[in-house]
């Protein structure tokens, strides 16, 4: 059976432990006819006013909505969930942490756009969705693109960013064929998206724009400090710090 690819995106209640997911969007790629999935749903979490000034969904949009397991959607993500299928996110244990708390554990090959782009770009300014809509003048094609799937991209839509992702993933494949010219490029991106991101330089605190190699030389305790006294260490950084430590 030939394989299917999500490309998905949430908006929740928040970023917290209680919040939720209030809108699913994706798209399911691997067919003549590109599947489109575009749904609210209500949650016992009201939705706070954070997210809202990100996403713009308010608490009347999802009034008498289905729970987000009652969703058409949700069903049919349920139905593509095996290992012969990929699904695509970017910044995934985010949206994939959220539907988890939906009883949604991914049996999908996972491919994070965010980590795949951290690998292959390093040197980006950033390597948010936004951005690269940008940098990589996505948003000229993002017209065309609605109008041949028939979406009417709305602001403060979930289905919005996927067509995005849907355009960056396609450039991002383009630039690992380049870089590695004797993988299969899927398979390179699924790999990419496990193998931990070798951070050179802080770029936060008293030793931004020092490379860890320098502080370890100077300040051994501080990395150790920061590893641990910091809970919430991002794993790629924690995981430089180690290997430079080990050295």
């Amino acid at each position: 059976m030939a394989s299917k690819y999500i490309i998905l995106d949430t908006e929740t209640t928040g970023t917290t432990e209680e919040d939720r997911v209030i809108q699913l969007g994706y798209m399911v790629l691997g067919s003549k006819k590109i599947e489109v999935h575009n749904e609210f749903n209500s949650s016992e979490i009201p939705i706070k006013f954070g997210a809202m000034e990100v996403h713009g969904i308010t608490q009347d949009m999802i009034i008498n909505k289905p729970l987000c397991k009652e969703t058409d959607a949700y069903k049919r993500l349920v139905e593509l969930n095996n290992d012969n299928n990929y699904m695509i996110i970017h910044n995934a244990p985010f949206d994939l942490g959220m539907l988890k708390k939906e009883d949604f554990d991914v049996k999908m090959k996972v491919i994070d756009t965010l980590r795949v782009s951290k690998h292959i770009l390093p040197d980006e300014e950033a390597h948010r969705l936004q951005y690269f809509r940008y940098k990589m003048e996505l948003y000229k094609d993002e017209k065309k693109e609605a109008d041949k799937l028939g979406i009417e991209v709305k602001a403060h839509d979930a289905i919005g960013d996927v067509l995005i992702l849907k355009l960056l993933l396609s450039k991002l494949k383009d630039i690992v064929i380049e870089k590695y010219p004797d993988s299969n490029p899927v398979e390179k991106m699924v790999e990419l998206t496990k193998t931990p991101i070798i951070i050179k330089t802080f770029k936060f605190g008293k030793y931004k724009d020092k490379t860890l190699e320098e502080v370890a030389s100077s300040d051994t305790k501080y990395l150790k400090w920061m590893l641990k006294s910091m809970d919430n260490l991002d794993d790629d950084l924690r995981y430089s710090i180690n290997s430079v430590l080990e050295k």
